[in-house]
């Protein structure tokens, strides 16, 4: 298959070479984290039951979800969470198939409760949210567009990837890891509520971490701070195994320990007072918001991983670039890589994907134009054979 496959050096520093660089992550326990997860795991629980039921995942899309933040009242000990965060999870999935209902809200309210329950250890499910369902028919043209056997582009849009990750996206990425897994075991008082902002200035790396404590595994105002000092300092740790430039780190910097104002939670969630999220407001399909990267904002959970190129693109674009990266094997500074549909055409014949490269000195990048092409196209491959799709549905891919 002829597809239109550009490959082209572009002339620019690259972002680890630049004096700036600005990096987010919104973690998991984020409002509009665990937005993009509940909209995530309704998607891939319809997905399942279309395939089991019919052989094929049918028109939907989850990707509307939205959390409306509650009332608490947290305090050292304990705490009490006095009005229910509320959830709703919004959308358009396929309701009826040869006359027959499909049971959908059932499979989205069960899917949603069990996400909560698997990522969330200090929230009562049935006693902190309320879940709403109100997902509907899906519109009659646009499921005349979605049909998988056609495998067209249900949208015109485009997806953005790049490739390497830098020190900086590397320790971002990783403070959250570190602190969701291995400290959240070793730590009972660390909720999953955490903000990590990098900000690089030439060759210091200053990182300002926004972590909710449990209360009721505070003691008092002492153990707060110990706690918090104990974490900075792991924290510093960890991040310097990623470069050898300075890094400082800085933990709930809006805590005023002289009038008591603390960052403490009842169930390690800020969404319990009042911190509402939406779908796609967060992290990119890296798990990082890059404003000095080219970046999409397409909302990417929820939205069906068969023929929705807002999520596949932007999924399988930051694929091509890493590949393209590595084989060049130092030759290239950066890659970025662009791929852009068109309604109604197939999804794996896109209108162009193109791939910018960042050339190392003194390099002549012409020799890997075509193993960049034979890489682009692989990838495109593998959304006709659904590789990509599975992997989507199985859990192998995350999208923020």
């Amino acid at each position: 298959m002829q597809r239109n496959i550009v490959v082209e050096d572009i002339i620019s520093i690259s972002t680890e070479r630049r004096d700036v660089e600005i990096v987010e992550r919104k973690g998991i326990g984020h409002p509009d984290s665990v937005a993009d997860g509940l909209a995530e795991s309704v998607s891939r629980a319809l997905c399942k039951w279309y395939l089991e039921h019919y052989g094929r995942i049918l028109h939907h899309n989850t990707d509307e979800t939205q959390i409306v933040g509650g009332q608490a009242s947290p305090k050292f000990g304990g705490g009490t969470v006095l009005e229910p965060a509320y959830i709703l999870l919004v959308g358009r999935a396929t309701t009826r198939v040869n006359g027959e209902r499909v049971p959908y809200r059932t499979i989205a309210i069960k899917a949603a409760r069990e996400y909560l329950q698997k990522n969330f250890r200090n929230l009562d499910v049935d006693e902190d949210v309320i879940l709403d369902c109100r997902i509907g028919q899906g519109s009659v043209d646009l499921k005349a567009v979605y049909d998988t056997q056609k495998f067209l582009a249900n949208d015109t849009s485009f997806g953005v990837g790049y490739a390497p990750m830098t020190e900086t996206e590397k320790i971002v990425y990783n403070t959250e890891r570190y602190l969701i897994g291995e400290l959240r075991d070793r730590y009972k008082a660390i909720g999953e509520d955490i903000k990590v902002m990098g900000f690089r200035k030439g060759d210091t790396i200053n990182l300002t971490v926004a972590q909710a404590f449990v209360g009721k595994y505070v003691d008092d105002k002492d153990h707060y701070l110990n706690l918090k000092e104990e974490l900075t300092s792991l924290l510093t740790d960890n991040a310097i195994k990623y470069t050898e430039r300075e890094v400082k780190v800085m933990m709930n910097t809006a805590d005023i320990p002289e009038e008591n104002v603390f960052y403490i939670t009842v169930t390690g969630l800020s969404m319990e007072n009042g911190d509402d999220g939406s779908v796609g407001r967060g992290n990119r399909v890296n798990g990082l918001i890059t404003p000095y990267r080219p970046m999409s904002m397409e909302a990417a959970a929820g939205k069906n991983p068969v023929t929705h190129v807002g999520k596949l693109y932007n999924i399988i674009a930051f694929k091509i670039a890493e590949e393209c990266y590595e084989a060049a094997g130092g030759d290239i500074e950066e890659v970025h890589v662009r791929i852009v549909s068109q309604i109604g055409k197939p999804v794996d014949e896109p209108q162009v994907l193109s791939i910018q490269v960042i050339p190392a000195e003194n390099v002549n990048t012409s020799r890997y134009k075509q193993e960049f092409e034979s890489i682009g196209n692989k990838w495109l491959d593998s959304l006709r054979d659904g590789k990509v799709t599975d992997m989507i549905i199985n859990g192998e891919i995350n999208v923020f």
